[in-house]
């Protein structure tokens, strides 16, 4: 039997590259597989994938965050961002008990924008005290014991009414300086702590929305919004109001090779047919020249240089032109996602990456458990 070999770092760069051209993508099959190379060892091994998997962080704020994941394949980077998506439980509003409502609102229509309104508390509360809550089966009967409880239900209040403002300025035509509460804002709806909740979500860690100015309803003199709030935890795959990220989305970083020298005013166009700061200006010099002997006979000239590949949508503008044909591919990785999350306020944006690891993980336990008890 031969030996094995390992094929060079250029013709692993050139699998895991996808290319793009004018107009066909090519190279997007999975290679990475025993058997697909003849005398290539391409068994999985977790040494070679811990020296190759790094998670790099671009952006890293409170409500949103970019990071690359690298070294991964598609199906794994997928399901973190599915995970994200639906799995990772958050609390919202799920009924609301309405005793008066006035307003030119419908009832169900005030229900369903109270309903997406985003909350944030305490964070050991939400994700260790409070519990998932079950629904009382359709037949059941009211007077039975009741199924909320403190460590499952949130109570949220919203009870307000508009009047006119004495002694307005004459001729004044806006409502909010003509009338106490014209306007009905996430601000206005109150928490009302039941049992040990006052532990978990008191000062700073109170249940509040996200943003207090989210508009909730318009109201006249004589209006009045009156109704009750309970808030339950949930996942998104029951309901987009309980997903924890307003997006969650990845792309391939994207690869631009320059072939030959672009120079001039050829440099110039090129830089156009990318988005700003992908593509740099700059002179050749005669280091450059001594470096890269295509260069030579365009010293002082100057050329076109990547700066900025991650910034790139892969519009293939540049192979729309002849003058760059044979001088640039284009492509993109397939190991190395570029995510871009957007919490919805619950969670830290860095967080739900986290969680999402934590929780397939969980999924890979019950999963090897399952197919374990199968073959005994």
């Amino acid at each position: 039997m031969a030996p094995l070999t390992k094929p060079s770092q250029a013709e692993l760069d050139r699998r895991r590259t996808i290319g793009i051209n004018l107009e066909t993508v090519t190279n997007v099959s999975a290679t990475e597989f025993p058997g697909n190379y003849p005398g290539e060892d391409l068994a999985w091994d977790i040494d070679e994938f811990r020296n190759s998997l790094t998670v790099k962080f671009h952006k890293n704020e409170q409500f949103d965050a970019s990071f690359s994941l690298i070294g991964v394949d598609a199906s794994i980077a997928n399901a973190f961002r599915r995970i994200m998506i639906s799995e990772i439980p958050t609390v919202a509003i799920e009924t609301v008990y309405i005793d008066n409502n006035t307003s030119v609102i419908q009832d169900e229509v005030l229900a369903h924008r109270l309903g997406l309104i985003p909350f944030r508390g305490g964070k050991d509360g939400l994700r260790n005290f409070i519990k998932f809550w079950k629904r009382p089966a359709p037949d059941a009967d009211p007077s039975e014991f009741p199924t909320s409880f403190d460590y499952n239900t949130l109570k949220l209040d919203l009870r307000i009414e508009c009047t006119r403002k004495p002694n307005p300025p004459a001729g004044e035509t806006d409502p909010t300086k003509l009338y106490n509460h014209a306007h009905v804002y996430a601000k206005d709806i109150v928490f009302s702590p039941e049992g040990r909740q006052i532990e978990y979500f008191s000062g700073e860690d109170a249940i509040t929305p996200v943003n207090p100015d989210i508009l909730v309803a318009k109201l006249r003199p004589g209006q009045v919004i009156d109704l009750e709030m309970h808030m339950h935890k949930g996942i998104g795959a029951d309901h987009a109001k309980y997903s924890p990220v307003c997006t969650a989305s990845y792309r391939l970083l994207p690869l631009i090779t320059i072939t030959k020298p672009i120079v001039g005013a050829d440099a110039t166009k090129f830089a156009k047919c990318f988005p700003e700061g992908v593509i740099g200006l700059e002179k050749v010099t005669k280091k450059m020249a001594e470096q890269d002997k295509a260069y030579a006979p365009h010293v002082g000239e100057t050329r076109a240089t990547v700066v900025d590949p991650m910034r790139d949508t892969v519009s293939r503008e540049c192979l729309r032109h002849p003058e760059f044909q044979g001088k640039v591919k284009l492509g993109r990785r397939k190991d190395h996602f570029i995510y871009s999350v957007e919490s919805s306020g619950q969670w830290d944006s860095d967080e739900l990456f986290l969680e999402s690891v934590r929780m397939l993980k969980i999924k890979c336990q019950k999963l090897e458990k399952q197919v374990k008890n199968m073959i005994r």
